[in-house]
């Protein structure tokens, strides 16, 4: 998670205001900001009382029951749930920041066989990723809407307030003042980094970007790579109204289990079965039409 301590206040604190967020069209909205915060709190401790929550919720069954071993809270749990601990995937992970601390996808990787990219605007990460991950690629880049020549990102005293946000990493909204430096970062769309790797089609697309996931799906062709489960950190409106127009519905089951993402899926894995359904129906209904005996 590219800004991991940013991704929890943005998502699950009522102390911040936000600006209105776009409605979703298929033009470039404006991004989402943080306009003010009224206290800081201490955000290990949060964590640790998300984990604890999440822990004591009564009526987890299978794998919902098990121990989290290295996302944040609960996100592995439910991935794992979503896929049914389906082996040898392929994910993208944008935002990945560490290889394993806080990962939503290492679990896949080690436990199942699971390939993939994971991407991050900071460089930092490049050599913990080779040496702990090294069946899956690493990739520095600034993921937005378009490709080529370099962007602007701001690199924290902590990496995980990092953010294309300036203000965002001087840590302002935890009352820190901490310095950020400004770095160049290469540019990409995910399309064209899909393009470049190969990739066709991919299982599970997670994205932790605080704020910037207008640019980031301005450059991907959501319908051409289809993921089936999408985990989208914070509580994005446009996010929401993006993906209902381009056929993903919130997964309800999994709200209550997760305080800092949002699950999507494809619609039309339902309407296809629906589909399936009445096909079938149909052609049995027509065949025995046809081969009943007359009367007389």
């Amino acid at each position: 998670m590219q800004n991991i301590m940013v991704a929890f206040l943005f998502a699950v604190l009522p102390l911040v205001a936000f600006s209105a967020a776009p409605e979703p069209a298929d033009n470039l909205p404006e991004e989402s900001t943080k306009e003010q915060v009224e206290e800081s709190i201490n955000l290990d401790a949060r964590i640790q009382i998300l984990r604890d929550e999440f822990d004591a919720i009564p009526g987890k069954t299978g794998i919902l029951a098990e121990k989290n071993l290295y996302s944040l809270v609960s996100e592995e749990l439910i991935i794992r749930d979503f896929f049914q601990d389906r082996k040898g995937g392929f994910f993208l992970d944008v935002g990945c920041a560490w290889a394993v601390d806080y990962s939503n996808t290492y679990y896949l990787e080690k436990h199942l066989g699971w390939t993939g990219i994971g991407v991050d605007a900071l460089i930092d990460y490049a050599e913990e990723w080779a040496t702990v991950r090294p069946t899956s690629k690493f990739r520095n880049y600034l993921v937005t809407d378009v490709s080529g020549g370099e962007g602007t990102f701001f690199k924290s005293d902590s990496l995980g307030l990092s953010s294309t946000n300036e203000s965002m990493a001087s840590g302002i909204y935890f009352g820190y003042d901490n310095k950020p430096v400004e770095v160049s970062v290469p540019m990409i769309t995910l399309t064209d980094l899909l393009d470049q790797e190969g990739v066709t089609k991919i299982d599970l697309l997670s994205m932790d970007i605080e704020g910037h996931e207008p640019k980031a799906f301005a450059g991907f062709n959501i319908e051409r790579f289809a993921p089936e489960l999408l985990v989208i950190e914070g509580k994005n409106r446009w996010v929401e109204k993006y993906l209902a127009r381009h056929g993903y519905v919130l997964i309800e089951r999994y709200a209550g289990l997760d305080q800092v993402n949002r699950y999507y899926e494809r619609k039309q894995m339902e309407t296809e079965t629906a589909t399936t359904t009445t096909t079938t129906t149909k052609t049995e209904q027509d065949t025995g039409a046809e081969t009943a005996t007359p009367p007389g």
